[in-house]
């Protein structure tokens, strides 16, 4: 099978949304706070049939098909529907937490299915049905000189500066629940599969990650803040078909 670069179509899905997510910082916007509670999803009656407010699209170099993300409404509550035709693009929000702080990230996903031909360990199977992204901030004196050539090439790319590492909670195939693995393309994203396997397809789940901790084990060292979050459900890599749904995505102080 040829080789994909890492600046190829898909190869450039895990660079460019670590990218675009900094980028927006520029135009930062307050989030829903409480003292113990820092909401990120806002979905709404508001947003039905469209993108929800606050958030960005994020579309990717090279990819023509993008995922469709619209909020609808479910059981008397709205959540975000995504869905994928051999596609790839994102949403994104940006976000300035402190992890010690702020520890503790939480959403509700369901998809319809599992991508057969999804595959965490390779860059062909690089596609979820749902995926929920935590990026952090880039720290310029813990880098390698690789690392800070990268980041050059990457900024010169963007025009923006690049942010660190990102923790990728993907609903994988292959992957055990539990397993995590480095993405693919690069090693400043690790892949935790939080949940694994076609048994619970349909079935809405609450997940909680301690992301401090995770960080901690992941990239041993203390994380830097946080710099926001990416929601994706893309195809493009399995040219499959994928559904994914999102709701309730928060940061609390405590489990």
């Amino acid at each position: 099978m040829k080789k994909i670069s890492p600046l190829s179509g898909a190869g450039i899905k895990v660079i460019f949304i670590s990218a675009m997510t900094l980028a927006a910082l520029l135009f930062a916007v307050r989030l829903p706070a409480s003292p113990d509670k820092v909401v990120v999803s806002d979905f709404s009656a508001v947003d039905a049939g469209k993108k929800p407010s606050g958030w960005k699209f994020l579309f990717l170099p090279r990819i023509q098909r993008h995922t469709y993300y619209a909020v609808q409404e479910e059981g008397g509550r709205y959540v975000l529907k995504a869905v994928s035709n051999a596609s790839a693009s994102a949403i994104y929000r940006e976000i300035d937490l402190d992890p010690s702080e702020f520890h503790v990230f939480s959403w509700r996903w369901k998809v319809e299915d599992v991508l057969k031909k999804g595959n965490a360990r390779i860059k062909e199977g690089d596609d979820f049905a749902a995926r929920v992204y935590v990026t952090f901030a880039y720290e310029p004196e813990k880098a390698s000189f690789f690392e800070k050539v990268e980041y050059r090439v990457l900024k010169s790319i963007y025009k923006v500066p690049p942010p660190g590492n990102a923790l990728n909670y993907v609903w994988a195939n292959r992957l055990k629940k539990g397993e995590a693995v480095k993405n693919p393309y690069t090693s400043k994203s690790i892949m935790v599969a939080v949940e694994s396997g076609p048994d619970m397809g349909g079935v809405w789940k609450s997940e909680k990650r301690d992301i401090y901790d995770d960080y901690v084990k992941f990239f041993h060292e203390k994380p830097p803040r946080i710099s926001g979050v990416v929601v994706m459900t893309d195809s493009d890599n399995t040219g499959s078909f994928a559904i994914g749904y999102y709701s309730d995505i928060f940061f609390k102080k405590s489990l």
